[in-house]
């Protein structure tokens, strides 16, 4: 229970999730006055997953997992396992966006739209916004962050400087993560830019990405990559041991979100398209199969049945 128990910390951070949520709820309170009674429970359900992913990162940055990362790195994976996948998922469920916007009163709210939308010195932003919503922006940002940050020069780095560590290394986790979710899940107003094929296989080749990173930490390789998990004082796991936990951890999870994911996927592909063979003419670019009134038709006039009514 100790392990549990001790090594909390305070973190800034803390006051951050705080003023978020508490901007959240002054939002949905807002929203309350003019929605209907099912739009209210809609967003009340959609806030408990977005609470649930700030209290995700919480548990990430001040309980002791954050504490043990130092001397053990398998709890470290764990720790950037909840910061990249865990959390985002969650708050792009939870939706936030619009009752985050509804925190500022009408005349800053609308001031800022202005500001942003039609402002000419806003254009970089707006340039900006469009390269991150970008879905192919999307999955190589999220799958460079996972890559660079365990290449072991820049992951030494980060544990050598703490605004480096948090700042840039975690900062971009949790950013690349929403960013890449948004790209799989609705989040109103928000919706994916592509369809289930393309979601299909982002999920793909970030799975691959995961198992060929998790394969050179521990198969392709037989000493540790890094330097300092060796010799920690009290630590007797072998740093090389450290790794390959560290490394199934990552293997195995990279598993758990994924085959999930795909099979929601797959069943929405499934609900826009009508059947299997339907996703698999999308896949192919072949139109839909002719009826069997149309084919028995064709064989009566001698003309080839047509494609796509």
């Amino acid at each position: 229970m100790n392990y549990v128990a001790h090594h909390w910390t305070w973190d800034p951070f803390i006051v951050l999730v705080v003023g978020t949520v508490a901007a959240h709820e002054l939002g949905l309170s807002r929203l309350r006055g003019h929605s209907a009674a099912a739009r209210i429970r809609r967003r009340r359900r959609h806030s408990y997953f977005f609470y649930s992913g700030m209290a995700m990162l919480l548990v990430a940055v001040v309980s002791p997992i954050d504490y043990w990362s130092s001397s053990y790195f398998f709890v470290h994976m764990i720790e950037h396992l909840l910061i990249s996948f865990a959390a985002p998922i969650l708050i792009v469920v939870g939706a936030p966006w619009v009752p985050l916007m509804f925190a500022l009163p009408v005349g800053p709210r609308r001031a800022v739209g202005r500001f942003f939308y039609l402002n000419p010195k806003a254009e970089f932003i707006r340039t900006l916004g469009r390269l991150t919503r970008n879905p192919w922006f999307a999955l190589l940002a999220f799958n460079a962050a996972m890559l660079l940050w365990h290449i072991p020069s820049w992951f030494e780095y980060s544990e050598r400087n703490s605004v480096v560590h948090i700042f840039l290394m975690h900062g971009s986790f949790i950013v690349t993560g929403v960013l890449f979710w948004l790209q799989i899940i609705p989040s109103y107003p928000l919706k994916p830019a592509r369809g289930p094929i393309w979601q299909a296989g982002a999920i793909l080749a970030t799975n691959v990405t995961m198992t060929v990173l998790a394969i050179s930490m521990s198969i392709l390789t037989a000493v540790s990559w890094y330097p300092s998990y060796a010799h920690i004082p009290g630590v007797t796991l072998s740093p090389f041991a450290d790794q390959q936990i560290g490394a199934a951890i990552l293997w195995v999870c990279g598993d758990f979100w994924a085959l999930p994911a795909l099979y929601v996927i797959v069943r929405r592909a499934l609900e826009n398209e009508g059947s299997l063979s339907s996703v698999f003419d999308r896949i192919t670019g072949r139109g839909p199969m002719p009826t069997l009134a149309e084919f028995h038709a064709s064989h009566s006039t001698g003309s080839p049945p047509t494609e796509g009514h």
